[in-house]
C-alpha cells in the first residue's frame, strides 16, 4: 500500500492505492467523518485506490469548498480523471454514498457495486439525533464543535471498534466539522429520497452489506437499497454496527471475494508518471 499527495483543482488531495490500476480497479469512498484510513485493510487485502474526501482526512479543506453531495458527485469523477481511470468496482459506506450519485450518472462505469450502512438515497429516512443538532444553526456549530472532545466522541461512537474514535479525532479539525455542517445542512431527508430516483440504473451485481445493530441508519433501508438496485444481494451482519467489517475483520475476504480482487493488493503498481 501507498499513501500519496497531489494537487487536484486547486487543493490538496491525498489519496490510498495499493495493486495494479490496470483493468479495473477498486474506488472505496468513505464517510462522515472518517477518512481513508477506514480502507486499509481492503487495500491490502485487495487493492484498489481510497482517497480522503475534500473536506476530510490529509486532503483540502478550504472554506469555498463544495461540501455537498452534488460537489462530492464531481469529486469522484474528478478524481477518476486524475487518475485515468474509467470504469470501476465501487464500494461505498455512509456518506460514501455520493459514489452512487456518480455512478447513476454513468452506470457502466461501474462492474461491480458494494454498498455498506450508507446514507439512504432512498423515501422515509429521517436523521439521526446528532445529524439533526448539527442541521441547525448556532447549536450545530456548537454540538460539532463538543463532539471533538474524547469523552464526547467516545460516547458519540457507542459500541464502535477500539481505535475509531483516534482515528477521527487525528483530523476532525475546523475544516472537517465546517464541511460536515455543510454536508448535512444542504441535505434534507427529501432531497436525499429524490436524488436516489434513478438506482434501479446500476444494473451492475451488487452487494448490500449491511451491520445490523447500526444505530444511525435502519436495517429496513438495506433493504431498501437492495429492492432498488437493479441487481442486488443483501446479507445482513447480525452483532456488526455502523462500521461493519471493524465489528467482523472477516468481512473485508467477503467483500474482495465478491468484487473479485482477493490477493491482489500485493501486485505491484505501475509507474506514478503515468497518472494525469
Amino acid at each position: 500500500m501507498e499513501e500519496h499527495t497531489d494537487d487536484l483543482d486547486g487543493q490538496p488531495l491525498f489519496w490510498r492505492s495499493a495493486g495494479a490500476l490496470d483493468g479495473t480497479p477498486t474506488l472505496y469512498l468513505h464517510g462522515v467523518p472518517t477518512s481513508s484510513d477506514d480502507w486499509v485493510p481492503f487495500l491490502e487485502a485487495g487493492g484498489g485506490l481510497a482517497p480522503d474526501l475534500p473536506g476530510f482526512g490529509r486532503s483540502g479543506k478550504r472554506g469555498d469548498g463544495d461540501f455537498t453531495m452534488e460537489g462530492y458527485a464531481a469529486f469522484v469523477d474528478r478524481f477518476l480523471e486524475h487518475m485515468g481511470v474509467d470504469r470501476v468496482r465501487l464500494v461505498v459506506h455512509d456518506w460514501g454514498a455520493v459514489g452512487l450519485l456518480w455512478a447513476m450518472r454513468d452506470p457502466a462505469r461501474v462492474e461491480r457495486l458494494v454498498v455498506m450502512n450508507a446514507v439512504p438515497f432512498l423515501p422515509g429516512f429521517t436523521w439521526h439525533r446528532a445529524a439533526r443538532l448539527w442541521r441547525t444553526r448556532g447549536i450545530g456549530e456548537f454540538a460539532i464543535g463538543l463532539a471533538s472532545a474524547k469523552p464526547v466522541m467516545g460516547a458519540a461512537l457507542r459500541g464502535a471498534a477500539p481505535g475509531l474514535r483516534d482515528e477521527i479525532l487525528a483530523h476532525f479539525d475546523q475544516g472537517t466539522q465546517r464541511a460536515i455542517l455543510q454536508l448535512y445542512r444542504t441535505s434534507p431527508p427529501e432531497k436525499l429520497a429524490a436524488a436516489g430516483a434513478d438506482l434501479g440504473s446500476i444494473t451492475a451485481p451488487a452487494l448490500v452489506l449491511w451491520g445490523a445493530d447500526d444505530p444511525f441508519i435502519e436495517t429496513r433501508f438495506a433493504s431498501g437499497y437492495a429492492a432498488a438496485l437493479g441487481d442486488a444481494e443483501l446479507e445482513l451482519v447480525e452483532g456488526a454496527g455502523h462500521w461493519p467489517w471493524r465489528d467482523d475483520p472477516a468481512l473485508v475476504a467477503r467483500v474482495c471475494a465478491f468484487l473479485g480482487t482477493r490477493d491482489a493488493g500485493s501486485a505491484a503498481l505501475p509507474d506514478p508518471s503515468r497518472l494525469v
